[in-house]
């Protein structure tokens, strides 16, 4: 058994309002969303990989309450979105503009890449990283 090659790749994060993270993502990502419906806001972040935010109550109807509910650990980072992208700093400062919260501009990771950090309004961790030797 392996996973599909041929399929997208979701990574849903869990938003108290939907319709708030669908414009800080617009506003952070630069571009529209491919789908936004009730219950479901995907963007398409690269070939076959999408980032979905669904609602906290959405994912509890879906999950027959059978969880622990999101919004108990509101604001409580426990995943990363770690992006690479050709300006860490200019993706940070619309982060910020967006209304979510700076944590470091972009520096020199002992990983080798630079990247700066922040939190969108949901508290999940967002990471604008650039590989060291891209960075002139």
């Amino acid at each position: 058994m392996s996973i599909s090659k041929k399929n997208n790749i979701m990574y849903i994060i869990y938003a108290k309002d939907q319709e708030k993270s669908k414009a800080f993502y617009e506003e952070v990502l630069g571009y529209q969303p491919t789908l936004h419906v009730p219950g479901m806001t995907e963007f398409q972040l690269v070939n076959h990989v999408t980032l979905g935010i669904m609602p906290e109550e959405g994912i509890m109807r879906v999950l027959e309450n059978k969880i622990p509910h999101p919004q108990d650990a509101h604001g409580i980072p426990r995943s990363e979105l770690y992006l690479f992208v050709d300006d860490a700093n200019a993706y940070y400062n619309r982060l910020v503009q967006a209304g979510g919260t700076g944590i470091s501009t972009k520096q020199l990771r002992n990983w080798g890449d630079y990247v700066a950090y922040g939190l969108d309004q949901d508290g999940h961790v967002l990471a604008f990283a650039e590989k060291a030797e891209e960075v002139k």
